[in-house]
């Protein structure tokens, strides 16, 4: 039996129909309240006698589990694995947790620890959460949808597995990506978690070390490719469609050309999203707005240097094109704003590796000449010399690419670069702020997509803003199912960054922040969400102002424990 989940007349979330009783409803992480049941729902349930004399409240559950987690000392992926097992023990209490130490814990159960946690996934393996589905369900796939605890799933995140973070094929240990996305789907947009799903498409890997390791847990045979590959995801996507109509499907972390690929092909076959692509780009260019407002210049006066032309940089060299377009400019001059470098150097339309999806944003030859670039592979200084960018984005997953001579190369040009290093985990990432710093005498706007502190620089000290997508994915997701859009569109997500880039105050643009307070991340969702839910309307139900703030009212969960209704 399945759970079902309502919310009563007084507006408490229950869970009802629950056959479990005794040990069965103590190993359910979904229904254990631990020390929380009280006297009645003891003796309801057969719990009486199970569980210690004394009636916890909820202050006191979350500094008892809050205890647990800092006894794991300073080892961060301890702390993981702790938080795991506790989302598996008493989801809500993780939840609690999560919402009172948001700061401190987002690093903890997301980027940039989720990334150690891929790797050593195998070794770290206690419990399944979510559902493997591989080559060897192939027919069957809907029939193993329905594995789940729930029969009503709105929100699938899905992964390939193939391109984790910076870290590259992780195999089976990418699950981890979508459990912890989806932890801040219902952190940030209160996603009740019994209509949440984690889906790994383990076809397979070509990590070496995986393969020759003999506690590895996922399919141990070589990734599949080519008409194979596509036959099982389309599979997937019919079964999805057919087992839980309506549910919101996000693309995650898939190699460059299926990420394009994927979406594009099933974009109108099912409400979905590529967070790499589309998330990515609409956090990043919330923060250039919010840069550009405490820098006091127009985003429309820039030049956008992207190094790295995957699914994020091309994400993010669109929505800047369409942001630059909406703002005035000419197909001439949005042309001359956004260039992209590659491991091949310049992307321009001469080259004849150039990908498909590469190619709409290439520059032509002659436009690279009038920037005496000859778009071949030229060092990464000398194209920010002859570019002279104001604003550098970093998604290559190569440590140190913005060394010293670029930055101060950039220096020559820029009174106040911005520079966004943003390949997670933290050993990843383009450059070390403490150094953009020093290397830009403390001008440079610095932003991460992993978490740093503050740099101390000249009596002051400096903030480095994480480029977080946490900042957007719940929000769209939770506006796109509000207004039961069908399609998720690029206006959905260029209404969700302009509503972040408002969100941030001016005392934390004088302070040199690009985003707000991660402590406010439930406002800043439901703030995002109705925005996208009012701009979702052309494509799902009309909806007034009013009647998407009492839904949103509705559908956020307030995480509090739900009263459990027995059959």
């Amino acid at each position: 039996m399945k759970y079902r989940i309502e919310r009563s007349d007084d507006g408490a979330w229950t869970i009802a129909d629950v056959w479990k009783r005794g040990t069965a409803i103590l190993q359910d992480g979904l229904l254990n309240k631990g020390s929380a049941f009280t006297v009645a729902e003891r003796q309801l349930f057969e719990l009486d006698g199970m569980l210690p004399h004394q009636h916890t409240d909820r202050e006191t559950q979350v500094q008892r589990a809050y205890e647990h987690i800092q006894a794991k000392g300073s080892n961060p992926l301890e702390k993981y694995v702790g938080m795991a097992a506790l989302q598996d023990r008493n989801e809500t209490l993780f939840f609690q947790v999560l919402s009172e130490h948001v700061e401190e814990m987002v690093p903890i159960v997301y980027t940039p620890t989720v990334g150690e946690a891929a790797v050593r996934f195998s070794h770290l393996f206690r419990r399944g959460r979510g559902l493997w589905i591989t080559p060897d369900h192939r027919g069957r796939i809907f029939d193993v949808l329905g594995h789940g605890r729930n029969e009503e799933m709105r929100l699938i995140v899905v992964t390939d597995n193939e391109r984790i973070l910076g870290l590259g094929d992780q195999g089976a240990g990418g699950m981890v990506i979508p459990i912890g996305k989806l932890a801040l789907y219902t952190l940030g947009a209160g996603i009740h978690p019994a209509h949440v799903l984690p889906i790994s498409l383990d076809v397979g890997t070509d990590n070496e070390a995986l393969l020759t390791d003999p506690l590895y847990v996922g399919w141990p045979h070589r990734r599949l490719r080519g008409e194979e590959y596509d036959s099982l995801v389309d599979e997937f996507v019919t079964a999805v469609t057919r087992r839980f109509p309506g549910a919101l499907l996000q693309w995650e972390d898939f190699k460059k050309a299926n990420a394009f690929r994927l979406l594009d092909r099933y974009r109108t076959t099912l409400p979905s999203f590529n967070d790499d692509i589309q998330g990515t780009a609409a956090v990043v260019v919330a923060g250039l707005h919010a840069a550009c407002r405490g820098l006091g210049v127009k985003l429309e006066d820039q030049r956008f240097l992207l190094v790295g032309a995957g699914a994020a940089g091309v994400g993010i060299a669109r929505h800047l094109r369409h942001d630059l377009e909406a703002a005035g400019l000419s197909a001439t001059a949005v042309l001359r704003a956004v260039a992209l470098t590659d491991s091949h150097g310049l992307v321009v339309d001469t080259r004849a590796d150039l990908e498909d999806y590469k190619r709409p944003l290439a520059w032509p030859h002659e436009l690279s000449k009038q920037n005496g670039l000859d778009g071949g592979a030229e060092p990464l200084a000398t194209i920010v010399d002859r570019y002279r960018p104001t604003v550098l984005i970093g998604t290559t997953g190569q440590p140190g690419i913005f060394d010293e001579a670029v930055i101060s190369t950039m220096m020559r040009h820029a009174d106040r670069p911005v520079v966004m290093a943003l390949s997670n985990p933290t050993s990843k990432c383009e450059a070390d702020p403490r150094e953009v710093v020093e290397w830009t005498a403390g001008a440079a706007v610095i932003a991460t997509g992993s978490p740093f502190e503050p740099v101390e620089h000249g009596g002051r000290l400096i903030p480095v803003s994480q480029c977080n997508n946490v900042y957007v994915f719940p929000g769209v997701g939770l506006g796109a199912m509000l207004c039961g859009a069908s399609v998720v569109t690029d206006a959905m997500f260029a209404a969700a960054a302009r509503t972040l880039a408002e969100l941030v105050s001016e005392q934390d643009l004088r302070a040199g922040r690009l985003f707000p307070p991660i402590e406010q991340l439930r406002p800043i969702s439901r703030r995002i969400a109705a925005a996208v839910a009012r701009e979702g309307c052309a494509v799902g139900q009309a909806m007034s102002a009013d009647e998407i703030d009492r839904a949103l009212d509705h559908e956020i969960w307030n995480l509090d424990y739900p009263r459990l209704m027995p059959v």
